[in-house]
């Protein structure tokens, strides 16, 4: 293996690229001073989420790093977003992808570079990442995806299980504040101009993503597990255990040949700065994927498992944990779909291993889901699920007796039931749980289904009430251990708020016959593999203006009855102590229901953004709101622009979009 010499880098904050139609996209670039005599491949960022005050922290700690040792580093905002013109309609558009391509065509023509690129990013980035690769431009060698999906409806921030995600609507809101903010005065002179064209153009995408309610050709576009073949890159793909996205790793490794998979502990974050702990040397180990595939650099990475996954030691329930004990285990060929799995069975005394009598009926009040935790544990708050035993107590259960010995669980489980509903539209949801001895429950892992798409994602039909239907689903992907005389549960729910959007009507679910298959993968020693302990550049230089300050509170109206959870992020205030951009950001959320009346549930989300310069204010103010009949989905939007504390925009929006099998 050959080592990397370090070399002195220069820094351009604005290159500008000029599309095809006209279009300028802005891009932050490092690469090393000696480039233009010594070419070097190039890596490239690719995403909406602002360079220029949005990821500037992660942005410090990776993209400086690989430039020292001999990358040109890229990270482009978006058409339509941060400094970048134009203008933005909806995510992974085939114009965004088209857009990537002319991006990296014109980096491999570039002097400074060798004419080959990788892509790398995580969340947004991780995504589309893929599905460039699946398009093949010919420079684009390489690609490390974190956080990302393999298939956008059964697994992004939308839909699961064919069930509505609440997420649809508060990932939706943020992106109504993110993308419409205004350039940095500072680097375009018609900023205001831009800024204007935003605000009047900015798509409300919850509506319309709402209005896909099925797989459809708009969720087949970008999904790359449409055509796996399609991929030429090769990919090293990174996902955390405490992140929404973790099962498109394992998946990525058996479905790409040559593909690559790390699974650690964390939340949605790059792992060398990700919480919870054991961190790793990502950039280490992103290095060796670059230098073999970029650079022709024997490095081993072809030699690596396949797999590489932390397999966590069971614990206590907690909304936050800063580390998670554990070990590292390691399949040198595939990832998890070969290893055998122990099969318990759902019965009338609980899980055993053998097939008994079972007649249960769930039936679940619709608050029933408060210990879920986020979605996507990202903003570093108290987002994990807590104690399950609430949650427990307004679900059906199934307890196994004390374990004999560890049981390590490694891949996603997967639950068979024979069941029957009162109404037509129905949902559950399962959760795999470690039981403690005292009673306490840490959540495993989980899985929820729409059940009008028990046979299909595409063609969903109702339930013919009264009719007993065998459905399976899949849970997610985990590797956890539980211990020697703690116990197994299985409790399902046909409500779980507020993670999913309830059924328009409360449900009676018969439980005949159930079965739960758990993929096992005996750890008896300590680590199979290592990594370098994290390394970083330079971290970004700020000056803290307000502290960041997060808050989950939950409410009980004695009253009315009515329930509510309060999320309250306080993004802080911070000042960039090299260009002097002061921003900040505040997201608030609330989402309520009365747990007898599923209709009753509502969500609403508040954003506040603000940029300062030289005499300069700007602010945003975005207010999302969705609720339901039996019918209908209701949803109203406002958008406001302050400059100077002086409102200079305004715009109102309402959708009404009809349930489809919802």
């Amino acid at each position: 293996m050959t080592k990397n010499t370090l070399r002195e880098i220069t820094e351009e904050p604005d290159l500008g690229i000029t599309l095809s139609d006209g279009i300028r996209l802005s891009a932050r670039v490092w690469m090393p001073e000696d480039a233009a005599e010594n070419p070097i491949p190039a890596i490239l960022e690719y995403l909406p989420y602002r360079k220029r005050d949005g990821t500037c922290a992660r942005d410090a700690l990776t993209h400086p790093y690989f430039a020292r040792r001999g990358y040109a580093c890229l990270r482009v905002d978006i058409r339509g977003n941060g400094d970048s013109e134009g203008l933005m309609e909806d995510e992974y558009t085939p114009q965004e992808l088209s857009d990537a391509v002319e991006v990296i065509d014109w980096i491999a023509a570039q002097p400074w570079c060798t004419g080959k690129v990788g892509m790398m990013g995580i969340s947004w980035g991780g995504f589309n990442g893929l599905q460039v690769a699946a398009l093949a431009p010919d420079p684009l060698k390489a690609v490390i995806t974190l956080c990302s999906t393999v298939d956008r409806f059964a697994d992004d921030i939308h839909y699961k299980g064919g069930c509505l995600l609440n997420e649809n609507l508060g990932w939706g809101a943020t992106m109504w504040a993110y993308s419409s903010r205004a350039p940095d005065p500072a680097l375009r002179k018609n900023w205001r101009e831009m800024w204007l064209e935003r605000l009047e153009s900015e798509p409300f995408l919850p509506a319309l993503w709402l209005k896909h309610q099925k797989r459809d050709d708009y969720w087949r576009h970008g999904s790359v597990c449409e055509d796996f073949s399609a991929i030429k890159a090769k990919v090293l793909a990174i996902g955390g255990w405490g992140d929404a996205y973790k099962n498109a790793v394992p998946q990525l490794v058996e479905a790409l040949p040559g593909a690559k998979g790390i699974v650690g502990p964390w939340v949605h974050k790059y792992p060398h700065f990700a919480v919870p702990e054991p961190r790793i040397g990502f950039l280490q180990e992103a290095l060796r994927w670059w230098d073999h595939w970029l650079k022709g650099i024997e490095t081993g990475v072809a030699e690596d498992p396949d797999y590489r996954a932390y397999l966590m030691d069971g614990v206590r329930p907690a909304t936050w944990y800063k580390d998670r004990p554990g070990r590292w285990v390691a399949q040198a060929e595939g990832a998890t779909r070969h290893l055998d799995a122990e099969t318990l069975h759902l019965t009338d005394l609980g899980l055993a291993s053998d097939p008994a009598p079972l007649s249960r009926t769930i039936s679940s009040p619709a608050d029933c889901g408060a210990e879920a935790g986020e979605y996507c544990a990202i903003w570093l708050g108290p987002e994990m699920p807590g104690d399950q035993r609430r949650d427990d107590a307004l679900s059906t259960t199934f307890d196994s007796a004390p374990l004999e010995s560890d049981m390590d669980i490694l891949g996603a489980p997967r639950i068979t039931l024979t069941l029957a509903s009162n109404r037509p539209q129905a949902q559950i949801a399962v959760r795999l749980n470690h039981l403690h001895p005292d009673g306490a429950a840490t959540r495993i892992t989980y899985g929820v289904l729409n059940l009008s798409h028990r046979q299909s994602a595409a063609d969903p039909r109702p339930m013919t009430p009264g009719k007993a239907e065998e459905v399976t689903l899949s849970l997610d992907h985990i590797g956890y251990r539980v211990p020697k005389g703690h116990r197994l549960r299985v409790s399902i729910s046909d409500a779980y708020w507020p993670l999913l959007w309830p059924s328009p009507e409360r449900t009676r679910l018969s439980l005949t016959e159930g079965r739960i298959a758990l993929p096992q993968r005996p750890t008896p020693g300590g680590d199979e593999v290592a990594f370098p302990p994290p390394d970083a550049a330079e971290p970004w230089e700020v000056e803290t203006v307000r502290p960041a300050n997060h808050v989950r509170r939950k409410e009980t109206d004695q009253v009315t009855g009515t329930t509510a959870l309060m999320i309250e992020d306080d993004f802080g205030k911070i000042r960039d102590a090299g260009h002097g951009l002061i921003s900040a950001g505040k997201a608030r959320e609330r989402w309520e229901i009365h747990p007898d009346d599923p209709l009753s549930a509502k969500g609403n989300c508040h954003w506040t953004e603000e940029m300062e310069r030289e005499g300069i204010r700007l602010r945003t103010e975005t207010h999302s709101s969705m609720t339901s009949d039996r019918t209908h989905f209701h949803l109203t939007a406002r958008l406001e622009a302050y400059e100077n504390d002086k409102l200079i925009y305004a715009r109102d929006l309402e959708e009404t979009i009809l349930r489809d099998h919802l």
